[in-house]
């Protein structure tokens, strides 16, 4: 693994994978691999042939066990210049300019303890699977920590990585996935149909086995903001609450 400062380096795209209607996963075999934390982040740079440059920040989906290889969910949005061209125009094989990895408040480790609460609304679930599955491959080697992970989504299709989160759900001992559609009636028992609102967290606050005491939220502004409120109303004290926004 590389260290030193961080740096932009060539990463090839292996293999390229569709999780909803309207995100893909890139995964990218690094020049010069690296140790990164869950919940970290990737520059990406895209360099047209007359010069001009665009540039986007991603969130590494992969736990930090997965080896010299990332993986990045990238959700294509109608004004976005580097979604577009990832979703349209990228395909296995091609190389693109990555750096990190990047940022340090928002990231987890098994050694961090828990319990710990999990609201992630649309891609902005990205950092929260990565430390997920970083407790999976510590659950392996016998250390668990209580985990509830909510990520609302529009509808069942569009909920990212539900799937793996509810195999998560079944495999590994003291972890709760609780799924919130606001545009479907909910399909599980434990699940909601509606806008995240204070009631919610209160009730998945509940669920765990006493107050959590790393609480992350990842999502849109409106998202953020209604769940970051409902974590205080339930009597979460503020500096255990780390937010990140994704635009919108």
């Amino acid at each position: 693994m590389s260290e030193g400062p961080v740096r932009w380096q060539t990463a090839t795209v292996i293999d390229i994978v569709v999780r909803t209607p309207r995100i893909k996963s890139f995964f990218l075999s690094l020049e010069h691999p690296f140790e990164f934390q869950a919940g970290q982040h990737v520059d990406i740079r895209l360099t047209a042939p007359d010069g001009y440059q665009a540039m986007r920040s991603y969130s590494i989906a992969s736990a930090p066990e997965h080896g010299t290889s990332i993986e990045l969910a990238v959700e294509r949005l109608d004004d976005g210049e580097v979604s577009m061209f990832m979703h349209d125009v990228i395909v296995p094989g091609d190389d693109i300019e990555v750096r990190g990895p990047l940022g340090g408040h928002f990231i987890w480790s098994v050694t961090d303890g828990g319990p710990l609460l999990l609201l992630g609304g649309g891609s902005g679930v990205v950092p929260l699977v990565s430390m997920v599955r970083h407790l999976k491959a510590a659950d392996l080697a016998g250390s668990t920590v209580p985990v509830l992970l909510l990520l609302s989504a529009r509808t069942w299709d569009e909920a990212l990585f539900r799937d793996e989160l509810q195999d998560f759900n079944k495999e590994m001992n003291g972890f709760t996935f609780v799924l919130n559609l606001t545009r479907e009636a909910s399909v599980r028992g434990q699940d909601f149909g509606r806008r995240i609102d204070e009631a919610m967290v209160a009730d998945v606050v509940k669920r765990l086995p006493g107050p959590p005491v790393h609480v992350f939220v990842c999502g849109s502004n409106a998202f953020v903001n209604a769940a970051a409120d409902g974590a205080l109303a339930a009597g979460i004290p503020a500096d255990l609450i780390k937010t990140e926004r994704y635009g919108g």
